[in-house]
This record gives structure tokens, C-alpha cells and sequence, in this order.
């Protein structure tokens, strides 16, 4: 494991395996890691924007819960980010299948839980209020 997270940050380690591929594929992988990490970021922002401007919900310290949820979300959004970028930049010097990768599932269906959770607590609010 620490071997992975060390390759993150050596990029001269990474370029010793395989041989250098088209650089356009190398730059697609690089736009999509960005595309990631900008999905981390407004998860983020999300999280800070809940904590400073939602009004209070009709649980109790529900709005916590929603902005801690987001933050550890967009931080694992991040680090899910270069640990992808890594083992796809490996896998298009060594010229093998790009790893398969779960994550936009299980990501889209927190984000689908999520949103659906919100939507109980606001009905809650409105005829409960």
C-alpha cells in the first residue's frame, strides 16, 4: 500500500515502466483526474456551504451531518482521484486493460441516497412546520 501512495507523488518512478505512450492518452487521463478532482471540490464546497447557510432542519444537527457527510465525500472523491490517475497512466505504459473501477457507481448511488434523504427531511420540515 505505501509502495501506491509513493508512486503518487515519483512520477519518474512511474515513467520507468513501460514505454512512453501517445501523449494524448496520457492527457485524457490527466483531464478526466482533473474532472475529479473538480467533482471533490464542489463536494467540498457543498460541505462548507451546508454548514454556513443552511437553516436549521427539523432533526436535530442534521445540517452537521449533511456537511461532514459532504466533506469526507469530496475528500475521498480526491484521493480516489490520483490513486485512478496512477493506475491508469500505469496501465497505458505497460499496454493492458485500464483497471476497472466501482467507484462512479457507488458514488452516484450516495449522491442518488443523499439527495433522496434531503428530500424526506424538507417534506418533513414543511408539514411538520
Amino acid at each position: 500500500m505505501w509502495q501506491r501512495i509513493r508512486n503518487w507523488f515519483d512520477p519518474d518512478e512511474l515513467r520507468s515502466v513501460g514505454t512512453t505512450p501517445d501523449y494524448r492518452f496520457s492527457l485524457a487521463n490527466e483531464r478526466t483526474f482533473l474532472a475529479w478532482l473538480r467533482t471533490g471540490l464542489a463536494l467540498v464546497g457543498g460541505g462548507l456551504a451546508a454548514a454556513q447557510f443552511l437553516p436549521a432542519l427539523p432533526l436535530r444537527h442534521l445540517r452537521e451531518a449533511i456537511s461532514i457527510a459532504l466533506l469526507l465525500l469530496g475528500g475521498a472523491v480526491a484521493v480516489r482521484a490520483i490513486d485512478h490517475w496512477a493506475r491508469v497512466e500505469r496501465a497505458i505504459r505497460l499496454d493492458q486493460q485500464l483497471p476497472a473501477s466501482r467507484f462512479p457507481a457507488v458514488l452516484a448511488v450516495v449522491v442518488g441516497l443523499g439527495a433522496l434523504l434531503l428530500v424526506v427531511a424538507v417534506l418533513a420540515g414543511a408539514l411538520g412546520g
